[in-house]
């Protein structure tokens, strides 16, 4: 995917543009956002084009306020010399993807477990070690690591060196979700570039293209809050058919009771465990772990998005009977045909199960829902933080059902 057909970033490629084209391409970059929204795929076609040996130029109108205004002037990769063909056989040697499934393959690091955290052994051996060697194939090398929220405080020191006084043909791009975690010192020496998230209505299209009907491509896509990754990796799990395993989750959820809590915690581990695994055979690349950790975590982000629907339930004003602007329900809605979304409903996340938020309103007020998604997020850093998951999960369904609103 060149440039030119990366969506919803054109802020974030307008600025790379106009770096190109004063010739001033700065040595370090930050891309800044939320996992999924293009950050990696923007990045590789910005190293392919800083390592392309002939760059065409095309021209491409840009509008302002919705109307068509002035043409401008854009370079990409061409694809067809010695570099990209070399690129897009991912085997360029002037080009290094940085990652921290990478430490099997460190000088000491062959069967060590893939850690949490960016390790230092791998910044080293494979970006500082590196640096030094002048490019063979292009004029330039590019560096992009993954995950760069990750790396840790000595690994980052580590990085110090080279980011403030790299080779002139070198430039290194950090991948990050979470700009907190980078020290000051890291920010301060890169250009900081954020991308912004996806158009819902991108990627209910993309996901309805890989075969989702309209009502589940429109729930994940909310689901994703811009990230068309995330959806996108929600949509191939179509042997353990995340929808369903979603909706008998927030009726479970509805019935909690503090007696059954445990039972309900069992069931949604063995439910990310098959996740996980139907994950893991799509996957290669991404450690055990880290996949376990993904499927728990969408399991948390679904309570999450029920307990958002619940506190906005009864934090906004009851629907008029008649709404001022009705939108049907998409055709594959189980709803009866001729139903309605209400101005209120239609922004729900699961406007798919009104009935179930409904009840869960009556049952937690905004500032019970608030608390209990402060919960969640707590629960969310004990998964980064390797806590046991049986105790995880439990501890989250025993504060869900204890709350002295929920009776039988």
């Amino acid at each position: 995917m060149p440039l030119k057909d990366i969506f919803c970033q054109d802020k974030a490629i307008s600025i790379l543009q106009r770096a190109y084209a004063s010739g001033k391409v700065p040595h370090a970059y930050i891309f800044a956002g939320l996992e999924g929204i293009g950050k990696f795929k923007t990045a590789r076609e910005w190293a392919k084009l800083l390592l392309c040996k002939n760059p065409i130029e095309y021209r491409r109108q840009k509008t302002e306020d919705g109307r068509q205004s002035t043409e401008e002037k854009r370079v990409d990769s061409c694809g067809s010399c010695q570099s990209c063909r070399l690129f897009e056989a991912d085997s360029h040697p002037d080009f290094n993807h940085i990652y921290k499934e990478l430490i099997q393959f460190t000088e000491e690091g062959k069967g060590r477990k893939t850690p949490v955290d960016l390790p230092i052994d791998v910044v080293r051996e494979f970006l500082i070690e590196k640096v030094p060697t002048r490019p063979t194939v292009s004029q330039r090398k590019v560096f992009i690591v993954s995950e760069a929220e990750k790396l840790n405080t000595a690994s980052q020191n580590c990085l110090l060196k080279v980011l403030e006084e790299p080779p002139l043909y070198c430039c290194i791009i950090l991948l990050c979700t979470r700009l907190e975690r980078l020290l000051a010192t890291t920010k301060s020496r890169c250009q900081i570039i954020r991308f912004s998230p996806v158009d819902e209505g991108r990627i209910i299209e993309k996901l309805k293209e890989m075969g989702l009907i309209d009502m589940q491509a429109q729930y994940f896509a909310r689901l994703a809050q811009g990230s068309l990754g995330q959806a996108c990796q929600w949509a191939q799990l179509a042997d353990v058919n995340l929808y369903k395993t979603k909706k008998k989750l927030v009726t479970s959820l509805v019935n909690c009771e503090l007696a059954g809590a445990l039972d309900l915690a069992q069931e949604l581990l063995g439910e990310a465990k098959r996740i996980a695994a139907a994950w893991g055979d799509l996957d290669k690349t991404t450690s055990k772990t880290d996949i376990n950790r993904r499927a728990q975590k969408t399991l948390i982000q679904v309570i999450i998005s029920v307990l958002y629907d619940v506190m906005k339930r009864n934090a906004s004003p009851a629907p008029l009977e008649i709404p001022e602007y009705p939108r049907p329900l998409p055709a594959e809605s189980e709803s009866k045909k001729g139903k309605f979304l209400t101005g209120q409903e239609k922004d729900f996340i699961n406007f798919d199960q009104k009935a179930e938020i409904q009840k869960l309103a009556g049952r937690f007020g905004p500032e019970q829902a608030a608390e209990k998604i402060a919960d969640c997020y707590m629960t969310l850093r004990w998964i980064d933080s390797a806590v046991n998951e049986k105790l995880i999960f439990e501890q989250l369904l025993l504060n869900l059902a204890g709350s002295d609103i929920i009776k039988v």
